[in-house]
């Protein structure tokens, strides 16, 4: 191929095809050089060819920017188009938005009016349907269960009768029994004091027949010496006479004088129970000072100074006895004062009984009446007190209508003394007024019991433990605890309020250790003589058997007896007593046998035992320094008070050592360290120890403010007192207020859950009344409860 040829292919061609597809003018320019090439023919044909190559890129790259610039310059139009485009398309639809807005806005709140409207009437229209519904679902609610009432209140009504009525057959049936048993008792103490009394007739006219043989031989023998010795006499110193007879008169006047009781025992000498009508011998001294012994009235005995069941026995005060009235002996066969007794100590006749005439020394000595306790004080005087006690060293009483003393302690002072009594007491307590500086009241449990001795209590875990596990002796049966025996190795006799061994005594009462004896027996009730007083003794262990699972006893060294009472959940309930049934250490065990000790006494050393005695007498009356309020809560005057914060309170003095329940039981003075709740809106009816479930019911926040107690430390002992009013003989209401006690006892364990081994019960019958009155009395017949375990109970162990 040609250089012309390859000219041409390489270098013509693609221009001529670069022209076809530019513009005619470009092409024309892009093809002039080649034409001015073939023209020229000067230069060779390389050359050429490299010169139009190198023109037609640079012709290339100058059109190339141009239409670089063109096409830039046409981007930028497009652009700028584009984005007035746009911004005209986003402002309508920025229009046409606001107004689609517009309208469905118009148009939901159109919707929105006409549904709300239709939900109102569909409201109404459905709360209309409903009300009706429930109307008519509420009137044959309320028809339900008014027959359900109707029915339940017919059953119960009926079931009440039915109980009422078995109740009344069996109380019915208890009495006639108990009278047909009294009536065989009476028969057979008729019939043996008909035949005690006609062998002392015969016996007393056997003696008397003897004695009046000997005094009239005596009295012959001494009057015919007197009136031989008279006539010798007469006949020396007058001879002239001596063969006149004497005057008639002074015979007379020589015979012994016969007492009209010497002359009765020659006739028919009195039974000894003729003599007990009789009216004492009164003496000069006695004419002489106006004081004339009023005639003892007394009752039928049976054996050793005991009374015939269901005869009466008076008391005042802290068992001390009504005058004139009959008393069990004291001491060594004693007789009671003003009390006719056939015989004293071992066997020897009562002076007076052979039908000889009584001496002035050998007459019977009648108490006294008591002095009445006149309060001269004003209501607003009695309301003030009641308010700050602490201000005051008098006696304090309830600010009511014949209001007795508001310590159980001071009131047995006023029964035994009266107003002496109160004065002596407030004497005592102006002089302990000094000394409360050093003795403030305590804060806690622990500060009232700050004067036990840390080395007293050291060694207590040991020795509690060892009642616990110490190896005993099973046995069958319950044991039967025996009555303390007779001793007399004490005798505390008060006298006046004075001082002993810096110990002072206040109560003007006699405790004297003497022979206790079983005076009657009424169901698991015992009433104790002891000495001139009496008490009820029960016995708790069938009340602490309620729910039990099981109940076993070990009988274990020096008399003492272990119960243990398995409780559902597994938990023990284990009480050590001694053979009087005192209780000496109780505790409850846990599954997991974790101890809670309730009551711990230490063991008493071997030897005789003290009868029942109020330790409390060796303390000075307590000084009360807090309200009347603070420290009697009853339960009808503020019904919504926090029962639990007033039963946590500690005690309201020092707790001088750890008491036995026993001790506490007995002393009004060591109750007092505690407060009280008086539940007063169980009101029993007259000789009653039921409670009815309306009353029932008022004992809740008692009973949840106990069990809240018992949550945090379920080792607390409650101490439930039972009282009657003055009406009806002491031993039936000592009795009576026993089984008052056990029955809200029962009721807070069986109706409020109150586990019955914290509870511990006791009846005082009247001994302890809360308006002075000897009428019937409903503020009298109550129940309270006291929290004693500070009492009971070593605080440190738990």
């Amino acid at each position: 191929m040609s250089i012309r040829s390859k000219l041409f292919a390489t270098v013509a061609l693609p221009v001529l095809s670069v022209s076809v597809a530019v513009p005619p003018a470009v092409a024309d320019s892009l093809m002039k050089p080649f034409e001015v090439a073939q023209e020229s023919g000067g230069q060779s044909e390389e050359e050429l060819l490299l010169l139009k190559q190198r023109q037609a890129e640079e012709e290339a790259a100058r059109q190339a920017e141009e239409q670089q610039r063109a096409a830039e310059e046409q981007q930028r139009a497009a652009e700028e188009e584009a984005a007035r485009q746009q911004a005209e398309q986003q402002r309508a639809a920025e229009e046409e938005a606001a107004r689609q807005a517009a309208e469905q806005q118009k148009a939901a709140e159109e919707e929105a009016a006409r549904q709300a409207a239709e939900q109102q009437k569909a409201a109404e229209e459905e709360a209309a349907r409903q009300a009706a519904e429930q109307q008519k679902a509420a009137e044959e609610e309320a028809a339900r269960q008014a027959a359900e009432q109707q029915k339940a209140a017919e059953e119960e009504a009926a079931r009440q009768a039915a109980e009422q009525q078995k109740a009344a057959e069996e109380e019915a049936a208890r009495q006639a029994a108990e009278q047909q048993k009294a009536a065989e008792d009476q028969k057979a103490a008729d019939e043996e004091a008909a035949r005690k009394a006609a062998e002392q007739q015969k016996a007393a006219e056997d003696e008397a027949a003897r004695q009046a043989a000997e005094q009239q031989r005596a009295a012959e023998e001494e009057a015919a010496r007197k009136a031989a010795e008279e006539q010798k006499a007469t006949e020396q110193a007058q001879p002239d006479a001596a063969q006149q007879p004497a005057p008639e008169g002074e015979k007379a006047a020589e015979q012994p004088v016969v007492t009209e009781e010497q002359k009765a025992g020659e006739e028919a000498p009195a039974t000894q129970e003729q003599k007990a009508g009789e009216q004492p011998v009164v003496t000069d001294e006695q004419k002489a000072g106006g004081e004339v012994a009023p005639a003892v009235e007394p009752q039928p005995q049976t054996g050793e100074g005991q009374p015939v069941p269901g005869t009466e026995q008076p008391q005042t005060g802290e068992g001390q006895p009504v005058p004139g009235t009959e008393q069990p002996q004291t001491g060594e066969g004693q007789p009671v004062p003003g009390t006719e007794q056939p015989q004293t100590g071992e066997g020897q006749p009562v002076p007076g009984a052979d039908g000889q005439p009584a001496t002035a020394e050998q007459q019977p000595q009648v108490q006294q009446p008591v002095p009445e306790v006149v309060d001269t004080r004003t209501e607003e005087e009695k309301v003030k007190i009641a308010e700050d006690p602490a201000a005051t060293d008098e006696t304090v009483v309830l600010p009511v209508e014949n209001g007795a003393a508001v310590l159980d302690s001071d009131k047995d002072a006023d029964n035994a003394g009266g107003n002496q009594a109160r004065e002596q007491r407030q004497k005592l307590r102006e002089e302990l007024r000094a000394n409360e500086e050093d003795a403030p009241a305590p804060v806690d449990d622990a500060a009232a019991q700050a004067a036990i001795s840390a080395e007293l209590q050291a060694d207590l875990p040991q020795k509690i433990e060892a009642n616990l596990t110490e190896k005993g002796t099973r046995v069958d049966e319950a044991p039967v605890f025996v009555v303390p025996e007779t001793t007399n190795i004490i005798n505390n006799t008060v006298i006046n309020n004075t001082v002993i061994n810096n110990n002072t005594t206040v109560n003007n009462i006699t405790n004297n250790m003497t022979e206790v004896k079983i005076v009657e027996q009424v169901d698991n009730r015992v009433i104790l003589g002891v000495g001139d007083q009496i008490f009820v003794r029960g016995d708790d262990r069938p009340r602490l058997r309620y729910d039990a699972e099981e109940t076993f006893y070990d009988q274990l060294p020096r008399g003492r007896t272990r119960e243990t009472i398995v409780r559902p959940g597994g938990y023990r309930i284990v009480t050590v007593y001694n053979r009087y049934g005192d209780i000496l250490q109780r505790s409850r065990v846990d599954r997991d046998g974790n101890e809670y000790l309730m009551i711990y006494a230490p063991e008493r050393d071997e030897g005789p035992r003290p009868a029942i005695i109020d330790v409390g007498y060796e303390l000075p009356p307590m000084r009360l320094r807090i309200p009347v309020r603070d420290y009697i809560a009853d339960v009808s005057d503020d019904p919504d008070r926090d029962y639990y914060e007033f039963l946590a309170e500690p005690p309201v003095e020092r707790v001088e050592r750890v008491y036995t329940i026993d001790e506490v039981r007995h002393s009004a003075r060591l109750r007092d360290k505690v407060r009280r709740v008086d539940l007063d809106t169980i009101t029993f009816p007259t000789g009653s120890a039921e409670v009815s479930m309306s009353q029932a019911k008022t004992m809740r926040k008692v009973a949840a403010a106990m069990e809240k107690i018992l949550a945090k430390d379920p080792g607390e002992t409650f101490f439930i007192e039972g009282h009657t009013d003055a009406v009806g003989s002491d031993r039936s209401n000592l009795v009576l207020s026993d089984k008052r006690a056990e029955s809200v006892a029962s009721l807070l364990t069986e109706a409020y859950g109150i586990p019955p081994e914290n509870l511990v019960t006791q009846g005082y019958g009247e001994r302890f009344l809360k308006v002075r009155t000897q009428d019937a009395e409903q503020q009298n017949r109550r129940v309270t409860v006291r929290r004693v375990t500070p009492l009971v109970r070593p605080v440190a162990q738990r």
